[in-house]
């Protein structure tokens, strides 16, 4: 049985946490940050996990 690939995309955007979980990042944070306040900032840089819904095509992209 051949060896499954893994997604590289998927790899480089979501890390899998010690309960199976997967972290990902905030959206609207890559450009055109002078208009966005401080605050907001600071609570886009945060990682979150992945709802339950989306987790499920997560791990067939990261197999390993």
């Amino acid at each position: 049985m051949p060896k499954l690939k893994t997604r590289k995309a998927a790899s480089k955007r979501y890390k899998k946490t010690g309960n199976n979980n997967f972290l990902r990042r905030h959206a609207y944070k890559g450009h055109l940050l002078m208009k966005k306040s401080n605050s907001q900032k600071r609570k886009l840089s945060t990682n979150i996990c992945v709802t339950k819904a989306d987790s499920k095509p997560i791990k067939l992209m990261l197999p390993y």
